[in-house]
């Protein structure tokens, strides 16, 4: 059993204990080619859970959402329909192989570039991961598809979900979120209310502003009716701090955030930004990496994936850092986006 570094989550119920630490297993042969891996990365820092080992369980970009704040980009399948995507075996088999190499991450997430919940085989996968390793497991998901008894038995597995909620109403929704065909606001507020019923563990409702869309205080009143049907144990602001799929993508300040959080109860936090992860050296030195790529031509997420040989979802944590620093530009061609340094 391969146990994690000691988390801590504060919440109204369900906390989960601390974990105890225990020494990883060293790979019998330490001169052996590098594995590769196809369904995990990182790990990666996260504003919200530490250093996050990733897993990705869906084809980029096959979503129930099209967001238009997605860091990842364009929907390019939008369904409900839930498929047996990738093998079982295989991803549970690249997260034992990551969890030998020290240091074990604060928590495995199950997430990726698309929905996870769209995984038919998401509740094998996590009960695969709880066999093996005592490391935290976060299902990090839109929350639009829990009206599904079996997507609820699969989260309700999980030490964590964070769901998002963006809107107060209908139209809000659709101009947001942007759903597919069947998905109204009301279905995805009743199948969270139905999970909170059955779920023991923590629910951190993500809620993401934009500036003249839903950050008023009319729609925060909305939106903290709903909240209180759904009842999470945290509210989480967050706001554009990443390149979105759509321009027009308006961030909130920090002064803004701080006064709708106040609006939203004792629960709402604003989420903050993870700086002690990204000052690690193994971080910094992929940083540098993707600067100095960068500066030899504009690149989009895409190429800096590929170059870097991670995911994109990793790419996209260096890109940020890069972009907080003013190190970066993002510069739109068409609907694609390349970072450029002068």
């Amino acid at each position: 059993m391969i146990r994690g570094d000691a988390l801590h989550l504060e919440g109204n119920r369900g906390k989960l204990q601390t974990i105890i630490d225990a020494p990883c297993r060293e790979d019998a042969m330490n001169d052996s080619p590098e594995p590769t891996f196809k369904y995990v990365f990182g790990p990666v820092p996260s504003r919200r859970l530490g250093r996050s080992l990733g897993v990705d369980l869906i084809p980029r970009k096959v979503c129930t959402l099209d967001c238009v704040y997605c860091q990842v980009g364009r929907t390019t399948t939008k369904t409900v329909e839930r498929v047996a995507y990738v093998p079982p075996d295989e991803v549970l088999a690249e997260i034992e192989a990551k969890l030998k190499s020290p240091p074990l991450p604060d928590v495995i997430t199950l997430a990726g570039s698309g929905e996870p919940t769209l995984n038919a085989q998401l509740g094998e996968i996590i009960a695969g991961i709880k066999r093996m390793s005592d490391v935290p497991v976060v299902v990090l998901t839109n929350g639009t598809l829990f009206w599904d008894p079996a997507v609820r038995a699969a989260c309700a597995q999980a030490d964590l979900v964070l769901p998002s909620l963006d809107a107060g109403d209908e139209p809000t929704f659709q101009a947001i979120n942007r759903p597919a065909p069947g998905l109204s606001l009301e279905r995805v507020v009743q199948g969270l209310e139905a999970f909170r019923a059955e779920f023991s563990g923590e629910i951190h409702l993500e809620v993401f502003l934009i500036e003249g869309v839903n950050a008023d205080e009319a729609q925060i009143e909305k939106i903290r009716a709903l909240t209180e049907r759904i009842r999470p144990d945290r509210i989480q602001l967050n706001t554009a701090v990443r390149p979105t799929a759509d321009e027009g993508v308006n961030a909130l300040t920090e002064e803004r955030l701080n006064a709708l959080c106040a609006l939203l109860g004792p629960k709402a936090e604003v989420i903050a930004d993870f700086r002690k992860v990204h000052e690690q050296p193994a971080f910094a030195v992929k940083a540098d990496e993707v600067l100095a790529m960068i500066r030899r031509r504009p690149v989009t997420l895409d190429d800096t994936a590929a170059g870097l040989g991670v995911h994109v979802n990793e790419a996209s944590k260096y890109v940020e850092e890069l972009l907080s620093k003013g190190l970066i530009r993002e510069e739109r061609r068409g609907d694609k986006r390349y970072f450029r340094a002068d």
